[in-house]
């Protein structure tokens, strides 16, 4: 996370320059491409100090990029060993990081008496909150193994945008959520979903099979 931060920031710093030069292109690694065609075109107007630094930063964003992949390819190829990490991304939203992390960081399963236990752990129950004597759910705890936690919310961002986009299956709980509350709230509520059926899946020992999570 820290290299793709890096990296970010550097693609921020060299669109910022050539913004000052009227060339732009979308946000996105995906685009970078274009931006790096405008510093390597010697008939592009750029002053001969913007494109040494634009230069800079590119070779800079390519060696980031570089390490960045061989890590993803050990992150993956460790992933693929272990049956509990393959078995964590039959479910939708956990990738091989995520599935690590579980992996490494979470204890047994059978530390915790039910999944609502385990995303307890995690500080994926939100807090509640009394209003007018009508429960609310606030914000989720700061308590818990984070990087778990942030690796599941993320995951489940990524499975909301694909429902705000493709579209949830009619009737669903997904379908329900993202029509009707913000993205982020709607991504916590799936994570407590998906740590409750991690923990189910690691104590059956059973791919993931049953969604859910856009059932019920």
């Amino acid at each position: 996370e820290q290299l793709v931060n890096q990296r970010t920031e550097l693609i921020n710093a060299l669109r910022a320059h050539l913004y000052e030069f009227g060339h732009v292109a979308p946000q996105g690694i995906g685009h970078l491409g274009r931006l790096a065609e405008v510093v390597k075109d010697e008939n592009t107007e750029l002053p001969d100090l913007v494109r040494r630094i634009c230069g800079d930063l590119l070779d800079q964003i390519d060696r980031l990029t570089g390490r960045i992949d061989a890590l993803k390819k050990t992150i993956d190829a460790l992933s693929r060993k272990g049956e509990t990490s393959q078995r964590l991304q039959t479910m939708p939203g956990v990738g091989p990081i995520a599935a690590l992390a579980v992996e490494t960081f979470a204890p047994p399963m059978e530390t915790f008496k039910c999944g609502r236990d385990f995303a307890a752990w995690l500080g994926l129950v939100p807090l509640q909150k009394s209003t007018g004597g009508k429960q609310r759910l606030g914000k989720t705890s700061k308590m818990g193994q984070r990087d778990i936690r942030r690796l599941l919310i993320v995951g489940a961002m990524a499975v909301v945008q694909w429902a705000s986009r493709k579209g949830a299956p009619e009737g669903s709980w997904l379908a329900r959520m993202v029509a009707k509350k913000p993205r982020m709230l709607v991504a916590i509520a799936l994570a407590n979903k998906m740590a409750r059926g991690i923990w189910a899946m690691l104590t059956k020992q059973e791919d993931y099979r049953n969604p859910a999570m856009v059932r019920a």
